[in-house]
C-alpha cells in the first residue's frame, strides 16, 4: 500500500514538471469573472491545448514554450484573438472580452431528461422527472426504483440480487429496519437520481452483488439559491414533510445545505399461521408506527487555486419514534377446535443518531486530463430500543391461565466508523483513461441488549438472556480500473484487492469468532458499436457479501414467550459471480441475457420446534442460489405528449442447499416487470399526468416460497408562481395490492406469514424556489465515484 501511494505521488510530481502551466482570468469590460469562455491555444494554425474558464479561471498545460496564438469564445461577446509568448516558467494571463454589437434574441432551451437512462454500467432513474416518487421520503422513491424489490424486513434488492446501498458515492453502513429508518428522513426532492450498478465497477467497494447510488441534488447556480419545499401526506393516519435546500456561490467559496423533516404515522399488518402437527397457531397482528425524522447537511468548498478545491461536509440524522401492537394468537387442534387464545401487547420506544464528517482534498492536472482525489470520513453512529411485551393466556371459557410474561428489553448499538481513500485518475496519450485508488477502513461495534423480568414497578434482571456483542472489521483496498475506445470497442476493465479481518466477540457467552481473507475481484465492460442502430454489450463481475452487523449480534429477541429472534455470530461471506450479455438497438431498446451464481448465501431461516411450540428466527448460511433471466427495456411515444416505458424479466431461479436433517433442490420461473407512463397535458403550464404499474411474480429463497404482488400508483403536476413553484398530487398503490406472502412447506416445518406496510396513500407537495438562474460549469470527481457533480 506503500508502494501505491509512492508511485502515486511520483507519477503526479512527474507530470508537473514535465509540463508548462499556462493560466488565467477572462474578464468582462466591468471587471466581472466570465463563466464557460472557450479558451483556445493555436500554433501553426493547429490546436495545441484548450480550456473553459470555471468562475472566471483557467488552466492548461504545454510541451513546450514558444510563440502562440491565443483565442477566446462565448456567445454574447466578441471573440478575442491574441499572440502569446509562453515563457519556460508559470505564465499567467488576463484576457478582457467585450460584449458583441448584435445581442441574440433571448432563447431557452429545456433538456428533458429521461425517466430512465442506461449507460455501460449503470441504469439511472431520475427521481425529480418522476411524479409519484417525488414528495415523499427516500426510501419511498428507492422502493418505486424500477427493478428494485424490497422484503418484509425492509432487505433491499436490485433485480433480485442483494445489493450495497451509497450515499452520493458513500456506503451507508446500515441495511433493513436502519436503512429503512434513515432514508425516511430525507425527503425525496432532495434526491435527484438512483443509480444501479447490476455489475458495480473496481472503483466501489466489492461488496455487495449490485450496487445502488442514490444522488442528491446539487444547485448549479451562481450567487445565492433557496428552494423550499412540504408534503402532506394521507392514509390510515395523516403525515407530513418539510425541507429547504440552499445554496451560496462567490467568487472561491461555495456553501451549501438542507434541512429536512418528516413525520410518519402508518401500520404494518403481520399475520402468521403454523401447523405444529398437533395444534394449529394463527396469529393476526396490526402495529402502528409513528416517527419524526430530521435530516441536514451542511457543506463548504473552498478553490485554494484554480486547479484545488479543499471542501468539508457534515451531514446528520435525528430519529424518534415508537410502535405498538397487539397481537391475537388462536390455538386449535386438527379439527379447528379452541384450545386457547393469547393476547400479547407490544410496545417499543426508539432513537437513532447519525452522522458523518467528510473532508475532501481535489486537485485537477495537465488540463484536468489527470486528478487526485482524497477523502477521509468519520461517522458515529448509535441507536437505541426500549421495548415491553405483556402476554396473557385464556382458555375457551375466558379463564386466564396462570403463564404470565412481562418482559423489558432495553437494546443499544452504538457503531464508529473511518475511512480514507485516494484516487488519482489521467488519460493517457492514446485515449485511455486510468483510474487507481486506495482504501482503509475501520468498524467498530458494541451492541448491548438487557433483559428483564417485570413485575408492575419491579425489574428483575436475568442475566443468562442478556448479551454484550463487540464487533471489529477492518478492510483495505486497492483498485486499477482502465478504459478506452479501441475502433468500434469500448473496452473498461478492473481489479480490485481487499484484504479484510473481522472479530465478532460475545462477551456474555464468551464466545469469539475471527475471520481473515483476502480475495482479488475482476470486472469486466465491453460494448461493441457495429454502427448507430446496433450495439452489443458483455459483462462480468466478481463480488462478495458481507453479514450485516445486526445478523451477527446474537442476542434473543422476545415478542412473547413462543417468539423468538436471534442472529448468527459464526455467518460466513457469500461470494457472488455474475455475467451479462447485452443488445441495444437505436439506442432506445436493450435485451440483456444475465446469470448470477451465488455460493454460500446466508439468510434469515425461521424454524418451528413443534414439541416445545416455540418458533424462532435466526441467520444461516445456505448453499447455491442461482437466477438467470432475460430483461427487456423500452421507451416509446405513441404522441408527442405521450411517453411510455417498459421494463420485462423473465427468470428461472433455483435453490439447493442441505438443510436440517434433508436437502432441497427448487426450481422457479417467474416474471416481473414495470409500465411507467407520462403524458403532457399542457406544455405551457408545465401539467403533466403520470401512471406507473409494477408487478413481481412467485419468487423462492431457501425453503421460502413467496406469492406476486403488484401496486399501481398515480400522479399530477403542474408549474404555479410563474414557474418558480412545482405543484403535485399522486396516490401509492391505489388498490392496495402491494403485500407479502409467504409459505415455508418443508419436511415438518409448514407455516406461512402475510406481511404488508401500509403503502396505499394519498400526496400533496409544494415546491418553491428562489434565487438567480445562472449555471455554473464547475464539476468535481470524488474518491468514491468519478465525474459526480458535489457542492456545484
Amino acid at each position: 500500500m506503500k508502494n501505491t501511494i509512492l508511485f502515486i505521488l511520483m507519477l503526479v510530481s512527474g507530470i508537473t514538471q514535465a509540463q508548462i502551466l499556462l493560466k488565467g482570468k477572462v474578464k468582462d469590460a466591468e471587471g466581472h469573472l466570465l463563466d464557460a469562455v472557450t479558451v483556445t491555444l493555436l500554433k501553426d494554425h493547429k490546436q495545441v491545448a484548450s480550456a473553459f474558464s470555471d468562475l472566471g479561471n483557467f488552466s492548461m498545460s504545454l510541451p513546450d514554450p514558444g510563440s502562440y496564438t491565443l483565442t477566446a469564445t462565448l456567445t454574447g461577446y466578441q471573440p478575442v484573438e491574441m499572440a502569446v509568448q509562453v515563457p519556460e516558467e508559470q505564465l499567467v494571463l488576463v484576457i478582457t472580452m467585450k460584449k458583441s454589437e448584435h445581442v441574440l434574441q433571448e432563447v431557452t432551451i429545456t433538456q428533458r431528461k429521461p425517466l430512465i437512462e442506461r449507460k455501460i454500467d449503470r441504469v439511472s432513474f431520475n427521481v425529480e422527472n418522476s411524479i409519484t416518487a417525488s414528495g415523499g421520503s427516500a426510501w419511498e422513491a428507492l422502493t418505486k426504483t424500477p427493478g428494485v424489490q424490497v422484503g418484509t424486513d425492509n432487505s433491499v434488492t436490485a433485480n433480485r440480487k442483494n445489493v450495497r446501498i451509497y450515499l452520493d458515492g458513500k456506503p451507508l453502513q446500515l441495511s433493513g429496519d436502519d436503512l429503512s429508518h434513515y432514508l425516511q428522513g430525507m425527503p425525496s426532492d432532495q434526491v435527484a437520481q438512483i443509480e444501479i450498478f447490476s455489475n458495480p465497477p473496481a472503483r466501489f467497494d466489492a461488496e455487495g452483488a449490485s450496487v445502488i447510488n442514490i444522488l442528491t441534488k446539487k444547485s448549479k447556480k451562481q450567487g445565492f439559491n433557496l428552494s423550499l419545499n412540504s408534503g402532506l401526506t394521507q392514509g390510515t393516519y395523516t403525515g407530513y414533510t418539510g425541507n429547504a435546500t440552499f445554496n451560496y456561490r462567490k467568487n472561491r467559496w461555495n456553501v451549501y445545505g438542507s434541512y429536512g423533516f418528516i413525520h410518519r404515522h402508518n401500520f404494518q399488518d403481520h399475520n402468521i399461521f403454523i401447523n405444529y402437527g398437533n395444534s394449529l397457531w394463527s396469529g393476526m397482528n396490526r402495529t402502528a408506527v409513528d416517527s419524526d425524522n430530521h435530516a441536514y447537511r451542511l457543506g463548504i468548498d473552498y478553490q485554494v487555486a484554480d486547479n484545488q478545491v479543499l471542501g468539508f461536509l457534515i451531514t446528520g440524522n435525528n430519529r424518534k419514534g415508537g410502535s405498538e401492537g397487539h397481537p391475537v394468537t388462536r390455538i386449535t387442534d386438527q379439527a379447528m377446535k379452541l384450545d386457547s387464545i393469547l393476547n400479547t401487547d407490544n410496545y417499543a420506544s426508539t432513537f437513532g443518531n447519525q452522522y458523518t464528517y467528510n473532508l475532501n482534498y481535489n486537485l485537477k492536472l495537465d488540463s484536468a486530463k489527470s486528478s487526485l482525489n482524497i477523502d477521509v470520513d468519520y461517522s458515529p453512529y448509535r441507536t437505541g430500543i426500549k421495548s415491553f411485551a405483556d402476554n396473557a393466556s385464556f382458555l375457551p371459557d375466558g379463564t386466564r391461565t396462570a403463564n404470565a410474561f412481562h418482559i423489558y428489553t432495553p437494546s443499544s448499538q452504538q457503531i464508529g466508523i473511518f475511512s480514507g481513500k485516494a484516487d488519482y485518475h489521467f488519460k493517457t496519450g492514446k485515449g485511455m483513461d486510468v483510474s487507481s485508488g486506495i482504501r482503509y477502513s475501520s468498524t467498530q461495534s458494541t451492541n448491548i441488549f438487557d433483559y428483564f423480568n417485570r413485575d408492575g414497578s419491579v425489574f428483575t434482571a436475568v442475566e443468562a438472556n442478556n448479551n454484550h456483542f463487540k464487533y471489529r472489521e477492518h478492510t483495505a483496498a486497492v483498485y486499477t480500473s482502465v478504459s478506452g475506445t479501441l475502433g468500434k470497442w469500448i473496452l473498461q476493465g478492473g481489479l480490485r484487492g481487499e484484504l479484510t479481518r473481522t472479530n465478532g466477540y460475545s462477551i456474555t457467552l464468551n464466545q469469539m469468532n475471527k475471520r481473515n481473507y483476502f480475495k482479488l475481484f475482476p470486472t469486466l465492460f465491453v460494448q461493441y458499436k457495429l454502427n448507430d442502430d446496433h450495439e452489443f454489450q458483455l459483462n462480468y463481475a466478481y463480488r462478495i457479501e458481507r453479514p450485516e452487523y445486526s445478523r451477527l449480534n446474537p442476542a434473543k429477541r422476545f415478542s412473547s414467550p413462543y417468539s423468538v429472534y436471534v442472529g448468527n455470530p459464526a455467518l460466513q461471506p457469500a461470494f457472488v459471480h455474475n455475467v451479462e450479455l447485452g443488445y441495444t438497438y437505436k439506442q432506445k431498446y436493450n435485451v440483456t441475457a444475465y446469470y448470477t451464481l451465488t455460493h454460500d448465501v446466508f439468510t434469515n431461516i425461521n424454524v418451528q420446534d413443534n414439541q416445545t411450540k416455540i418458533y424462532y428466527g435466526t441467520q444461516a448460511n445456505l448453499g447455491l442460489s442461482v437466477i438467470a433471466g432475460l430483461r427487456l427495456s423500452a421507451p416509446f411515444q405513441p404522441a408527442s405528449w405521450w411517453d411510455i416505458n417498459v421494463l420485462a424479466d423473465f427468470y428461472l431461479q433455483r435453490e439447493k442447499s442441505a438443510y436440517l436433517s434433508g436437502s432441497y433442490d427448487y426450481h422457479l420461473p417467474s416474471f416481473s416487470g414495470t409500465l411507467s407512463q407520462s403524458f403532457t397535458i399542457n406544455k405551457e403550464k408545465g401539467l403533466k399526468a403520470e401512471i406507473n404499474g409494477t408487478y413481481n411474480g412467485p419468487g423462492i429463497q431457501g425453503i421460502y416460497r413467496a406469492r406476486s404482488n403488484s401496486q399501481v400508483d398515480a400522479g399530477i403536476r403542474m408549474n404555479a408562481f410563474g414557474g418558480k413553484g412545482t405543484l403535485r398530487l399522486a396516490v401509492s398503490d391505489i388498490f392496495n395490492t402491494n403485500n407479502n406472502f409467504v409459505k415455508i412447506n418443508y419436511q415438518d416445518q409448514q407455516s406461512s406469514f402475510f406481511h404488508q406496510v401500509e403503502s396505499r396513500f394519498v400526496t400533496f407537495s409544494l415546491l418553491y424556489r428562489l434565487g438567480k438562474n445562472v449555471a455554473a460549469s464547475r464539476t468535481r470527481t470524488t474518491a468514491s465515484e468519478e465525474e459526480r457533480k458535489r457542492a456545484q
